[in-house]
């Protein structure tokens, strides 16, 4: 009786198997990524053998290429080919993908601007083009991809400014877009995410205060990681920034800001990494910052500060120069 029930399960995972590698893939995604591997040109197609995409016969799935089953068909839902110097624009027949969930060129040399025809994948959760050659700006549509959590756009020739539409992904957690050339304000609309814990728009030419970043009551409920350092922010650091009690890492270094340090900063619990240096920050460093039991680094160096506590405490390492201080 057992040997008969284990031969039924048998021929029964047999029956399914054949059955996934019966189904076709999807004509619309074998022409896509046929497409993509006509522009893409030589260095992926040594890579991508056969006219499916989603394995033939004895043949498997491209390199870079994953897929499942819907029903009779096999759809693509991820496509990643990264750190294979590709050469040239977005391949825009990527858009007819409309059931990718992961998409990821990072570290090629594609240029160009990102197609505003990308807002139709609708799929979507995670978006990788950082350490590309990609100029113009960013695409408004973007924000029509409702499941985006990680958007990774850094390390590019972006310009323009940040569009508020990327206040309208209600899934996303991780933005990155640092190293680029974007202007203006940062949106402070942002802080309407629920779910984001890492912003980076380290390293652009971006101008404005924290005090408007900030400005939604309630804002930035979930955020962990804030990166505005080599930018043009003035003002001072406000003590709504407090309000931010999930924050771990707080990296300033490098802009106009100016103005004393609020001692309430250091009433954010989690806090482990204060990055300060190089503003025109001014006055006294708190005591409390000494005190916290989770500041590991704080960077004060470059400033204007005045000398108070004893600069080197038990968990911290703080650079400071004596010359910098005002008397």
């Amino acid at each position: 009786m057992a040997s008969s029930s284990g031969l039924f399960g048998s021929l029964l995972c047999f029956a399914l198997v054949l059955n996934l590698c019966n189904c076709k893939t999807l004509k619309r995604d074998v022409k896509a990524l046929n497409e993509i591997k006509a522009s893409l040109g030589w260095r992926v197609v040594y890579a991508w053998v056969g006219d499916d995409p989603c394995g033939d016969g004895d043949l498997p799935p491209w390199s870079g290429v994953t897929c499942s089953s819907q029903g009779d068909y096999r759809v693509v839902t991820e496509l990643e080919v990264y750190a294979v110097s590709i050469v040239g624009p977005f391949p825009i027949a990527v858009t007819n993908l409309l059931d990718l969930t992961r998409l990821d060129f990072h570290n090629n040399k594609l240029t160009g601007p990102i197609p505003p025809q990308i807002g139709r994948l609708k799929r979507l959760k995670i978006l990788n083009l950082r350490w590309n050659k990609l100029q113009d700006v960013i695409p408004p549509e973007i924000g029509e991809l409702k499941q985006l959590t990680s958007l990774y756009l850094s390390f590019n020739n972006l310009k323009g400014e940040i569009p508020k539409d990327l206040a309208n992904l209600p899934e996303l957690r991780y933005l990155y877009l640092h190293e680029n050339r974007l202007i203006g304000r940062i949106p402070p609309e942002l802080g309407n995410l629920p779910n984001l814990r890492h912003l980076d728009v380290g390293n652009n030419h971006l101008v404005g205060t924290i005090r408007e970043l900030i400005r939604v009551e309630g804002g930035f409920p979930k955020l962990r990681n804030l990166y505005l350092n080599n930018n043009y922010l003035t003002g001072g650091i406000p003590t709504q920034l407090a309000n931010l009690t999930n924050l771990e890492i707080l990296y300033l270094s490098n802009n106009k800001m100016s103005g004393p340090i609020p001692a309430g900063l250091a009433s954010i619990p989690r806090l482990t990494y204060l990055y300060l240096d190089h503003n025109l920050f001014t006055g006294r460093i708190p005591d409390a910052f000494y005190k916290h039991p989770f500041l590991k680094e704080m960077y004060i160096e470059g400033n204007q500060f005045k000398p108070g506590a004893n600069p080197i405490g038990v968990h911290k390492v703080l650079e400071v120069s004596d010359s910098e201080f005002l008397f």
